[in-house]
């Protein structure tokens, strides 16, 4: 009842494949570990069923997000779309975090196909939520010693 990585890669690969609207390299064997990683709540090194189930749930909304914007069908997100992907999927952020976003998930074009898009919005909804939890007093700020920073970025 658990989901390794590969098994993951396997998964999306399958289901990616019968989309012809997006375009993608499909989800590499890295890229599926850092999802595993961030995602992996109980540190096991794979998903649980109720990890898979919210992942599973997330990329199908995600993936209709992704089509949705997908405003030229050209089959990826450019950066000119980017914001009102992100902003449907409930990630409204400032230029520079989408600027760092487009650098780091991006192609030389500004243009994010599937896989990086599903990529990415994993690791900053994990990343949401691993704050939401840690902000216990809802005051938008942490304090964090060096272990747990180490603990909260290395294994994501």
């Amino acid at each position: 009842m658990e989901v390794s990585p590969n098994e993951l890669m396997n998964i999306l690969n399958k289901v990616v494949c019968k989309h012809g609207k997006l375009k993608t390299d499909g989800f590499s064997a890295e890229s599926c570990r850092s999802m595993v990683a961030v995602m992996d709540s109980d540190s096991t090194g794979k998903l649980g069923f109720h990890e898979f189930k919210y992942l599973w749930n997330n990329i199908k909304r995600w993936q209709a997000i992704y089509v949705n914007y997908d405003a030229d069908h050209s089959g990826v997100i450019s950066a000119s779309e980017l914001p009102g992907a992100f902003k449907a999927a409930g990630f409204p952020l400032n230029d520079q975090l989408y600027k760092m976003i487009i650098r780091r998930y991006s192609d030389d074009n500004g243009d994010m196909d599937f896989d990086n898009f599903i990529g990415c919005l994993v690791r900053l909804d994990a990343m949401c939520r691993a704050f939401k939890t840690l902000d216990k007093d809802n005051s938008g700020t942490i304090d964090l010693d060096i272990k747990e920073w180490l603990q909260l970025t290395m294994y994501s």
